[in-house]
């Protein structure tokens, strides 16, 4: 007798996984690329800009902080740590390449896993990287004002009072100015407009490098040879410990896959945009990395500060202030690129988000004067304002990097289900010796990933239950593909019609 009320439970309960892991059609996301309420993306950036936008998002704190924590765990082998970590990344970065060419549009890995692995897997993944994004760029508007303050004590011996300089409860800080104003100038360059934005960043990342080439060319010029003797005192251990050290400073790469939807040639330019990108990074940090140990003994490393590490590097190869004066200046310029790169990426994918009712159509309303998310822009800038301001930040800045993994891991998953599911879509970007480097990516990710400390792992949870909370109540309900015929709109064919602007590989 309870049969059919058994058959009745197992049918709803068969519903209701498939409507959590719907797939939304691949030709279905591109055609409805660029298009947002009350206009569409404009699509204007080169593949210089898009490399230059992942460079952008990728070469900024990292390289000022982290060779003082890295240094010490391997000595000059340090140079082998970042190229360890560089092959760590190049593994997602190709699964990275293959989707970004194969689904050119705005939302990156949230996108990515729609069309392969279902609505609720892509809603998570896109709430990860809201977090790792907002935190991320909230940490970095607050360094800015430390980088900033050390400029102006090196130049004009004025620094700003801790009232208005640090965080509440650090040093006396009350709020945290400077960080509010990064970040309002990110915000004035992103309403002008993508191509207004992408030419500043151009500009920035152009300063930054050169300012650490100059660090370079400073630094060679006290290069011993006694100091990268001998060369890995730690061992293969030492190279791993400060491998897993430095491979964050890789994360941002991906930033260009943001951008699908306002490339002129989406299918060619991002994948070769995201290779790109890791490898000028890369061959930045190899030769800074090389150029500091050579200069300063690595035990000196230790004692320096993580900080000022470059800093105390030229302090001690010169004798003069004004070099780490003009390497302060450009840690200034590469800290405002990251701000601004890292907010344009947030604000596509609530912009994608959106698109699929999974978060409130405000965040998706382009103007069409400027051809950019207004309301989106400001509300983002506004929330991170707010973090950097008044938050003291600490291990959470840690705990974001555990989202950024988990998104990196499912973009390698999704390369192999999409490879089974439409072999036949044309792919800008083929990962090579498939399957093995998707496996791998997302092996490293899983790893790195375990290594995390409880803390991290704990956030994560906590937020992925906020997020389950939010889609259930919202998301859910709203979903533009539950909508549709049968939750999947219109025949997938595998012969959709390009987004504009696309080339075919």
């Amino acid at each position: 007798m309870t049969t059919p009320t058994r058959r009745a439970a197992q049918a709803g309960s068969g519903a209701l996984l498939h409507s959590l892991f719907r797939t939304k059609p691949v030709d279905r996301i591109v055609a409805e690329g660029g298009q947002g309420e009350g206009g569409e993306l404009k699509r204007s950036m080169s593949l210089l800009q898009l490399t230059l936008f992942s460079v952008g998002a990728t070469l900024g704190t990292g390289i000022f902080v982290v060779l003082g924590e890295a240094v010490p765990r391997a000595g000059p082998a340090v140079v082998l740590a970042f190229v360890l970590a560089a092959v760590t990344a190049l593994f997602s970065a190709l699964s990275y390449a293959e989707l970004a060419g194969t689904i050119p549009v705005s939302g990156s890995s949230y996108s990515y896993a729609y069309a392969t692995l279902g609505e609720l897997v892509a809603w998570v993944c896109g709430w990860c990287l809201l977090l790792e994004y907002a935190v991320s760029v909230s940490a970095v508007a607050v360094g800015w004002g430390s980088y900033l303050n050390e400029f102006f004590d090196k130049a004009f011996h004025f620094t700003m009072p801790a009232a208005i300089s640090d965080s509440p409860g650090e040093n006396g800080g009350i709020v945290n100015l400077p960080a509010v104003v990064v970040v309002m100038i990110a915000m004035v360059l992103l309403l002008r407009g993508t191509s207004e934005s992408a030419i500043a960043n151009t500009i920035m990342v152009f300063l930054k490098i050169g300012v650490l080439l100059f660090f370079c060319a400073v630094a060679f010029t006290a290069f011993k040879a006694g100091d990268v003797t001998p060369f890995a005192p730690m061992g293969w251990a030492g190279i791993s410990a400060a491998g897993s050290k430095v491979f964050f400073s890789y994360i941002g790469f991906d930033a260009a896959s943001t951008a699908g939807e306002e490339a002129k040639n989406p299918r060619r330019d991002l994948p070769l945009a995201i290779v790109l990108s890791l490898a000028i990074v890369t061959a930045v940090y190899v030769l800074v990395g090389l150029a500091a140990v050579g200069a300063m003994h690595w035990r000196r490393f230790a004692l320096s500060g993580s900080e000022a590490s470059l800093a105390r590097v030229l302090d001690e190869s010169t004798g003069r202030s004004w070099p780490s004066m003009i390497l302060s200046l450009g840690a200034v310029v590469a800290i405002a690129s990251v701000v601004l790169t890292v907010m344009y990426g947030q604000t596509r994918i609530l912009f994608a988000m959106s698109r699929d009712g999974l978060v409130p159509p405000v965040f998706q309303k382009v103007s069409p004067r400027r051809s950019v998310p207004v309301a989106n822009t400001m509300i983002v800038a506004a929330f991170i304002s707010v973090l950097a301001a008044m938050i003291p930040l600490g291990r959470l800045v840690d705990a974001t990097s555990i989202g950024t993994l988990f998104a990196f891991a499912l973009v390698s998953v999704g390369v192999m289900v999409l490879r089974r599911t439409r072999p036949e879509l044309p792919r800008g970007f083929r990962t090579p010796f498939y399957p093995i480097t998707p496996l791998l990516g997302v092996g490293f990710c899983v790893y790195l990933m375990v290594g995390l400390g409880g803390v991290t792992w704990l956030v994560f949870l906590l937020w992925a239950l906020a997020g389950l909370a939010a889609y259930f109540l919202y998301g859910r309900r709203h979903s533009r593909l539950a909508a549709a015929p049968e939750g999947g709109g219109p025949p997938d064919s595998g012969k959709g019609a390009p987004a504009a602007g696309e080339g075919e590989p």
